[in-house]
């Protein structure tokens, strides 16, 4: 049984499609609005909507499915199939049965994981990591989260928590982050610490296109609106940009150091800026990795864009039926 589906829960959009875990091919793809402000018993009824339209639309048989894989933009408890945290959808989601409710209105198994080690997994199998067997992947974008593939594997650790590439401490005495910690990289590099830099040089009256782009309304700015301006060449966009990717390289620094990885991959909004981020990232890991072949590892962008969770949330599903 090579087809199963793959859903993306997101804080404020729901995608499901059906996969062909054989091909990667994915087809009867769905979307909807995430009722998030309405709690979890609303987002859980929006999702199995979703899902059985999505096999509706197939016009396969049920038996022909195989299972559901969601991708959860926060932390799973695996073997429970709840959601341990979900930052960014209202909640008290621990509490909430999320895998068993879902199969019993569907009639099929649901299986749970992070939505960047689903990216991660995805990647790896059709995507930009296809032929290696150690990489990482980071995805750039409100947050900054990550994956690990070690061995031809893709790697969870204790709870599925491996992976976590975007709370590597880079500002010991730095910036509070909403996990509890302090001076994480999401809050140097992420999405919203691009937009707020550039608002505050906007508030300084610095010299700037970005100000003309938003009509000098901060509230406008966006991590696009910084990007739309320094691909016009403007000198602060681009140092916002640069600055962002000597933190991400301090970062993957020590992912190297420590993984040794063949390949990183890039996803996420922010990883849209291309080569404006990764070149600095490449530039600091060539300044600071010096006990590992740095020059051998390839940094590269993902190339499954939105699709990349979607699939992998599917390839996670068969590989847990397999296990049975």
């Amino acid at each position: 049984m090579r087809r199963f589906i793959g859903v993306d829960l997101g804080g404020t959009h729901l995608r499901a499609a059906l996969v062909d875990t054989e091909t990667g091919t994915m087809s009867s793809l769905r979307r909807a609005a995430t009722p998030a402000s309405q709690g979890p018993q609303a987002v859980m009824t929006e999702l199995a909507a979703l899902i059985l339209a999505v096999m509706a639309d197939s016009q396969l048989p049920k038996a022909e499915i195989g299972g559901v894989g969601i991708g959860i933009p926060g932390l799973v408890d695996l073997e429970a199939g709840r959601a341990r945290l979900l930052p960014n959808i209202p909640g008290n989601w621990g509490e909430v049965p999320l895998a068993e409710t879902l199969s019993q209105q569907i009639g099929l198994p649901v299986r749970l994981l992070n939505d960047v080690r689903s990216m991660t997994l995805g990647e790896w199998t059709f995507g930009a990591g296809r032929g290696v067997r150690t990489m990482a992947c980071y995805a750039v974008g409100t947050g900054i989260g990550g994956g690990l593939i070690i061995n031809g594997k893709l790697h969870l650790g204790l709870s599925g928590s491996a992976g976590e590439l975007g709370h590597q401490v880079i500002e010991p005495e730095g910036l509070p982050c909403n996990c509890g910690g302090r001076g994480c990289l999401e809050m140097y590099a992420a999405g919203p610490a691009i937009a707020a830099q550039a608002a505050s040089a906007v508030i300084q009256r610095r010299q700037t296109l970005i100000r003309d782009l938003v009509h000098a309304d901060i509230n406008q700015i966006t991590v696009e609106v910084v990007l739309d301006a320094a691909r016009q060449g403007d000198a602060l966009a681009k140092d916002i940009f640069e600055r962002a990717g000597r933190y991400i390289g301090l970062a993957l620094a020590n992912t190297i150091h420590t993984l040794s990885p063949e390949k990183v991959i890039f996803g996420g909004g922010v990883s849209s800026a291309g080569e404006l981020l990764l070149e600095p990232v490449r530039a600091t890991v060539r300044q600071r990795v010096h006990l590992a072949p740095a020059e051998q590892v390839m940094i590269t962008l993902a190339e499954l864009g939105d699709h990349g969770g979607l699939i992998g949330a599917a390839l996670w599903a068969k590989e847990r039926s397999e296990e049975l």
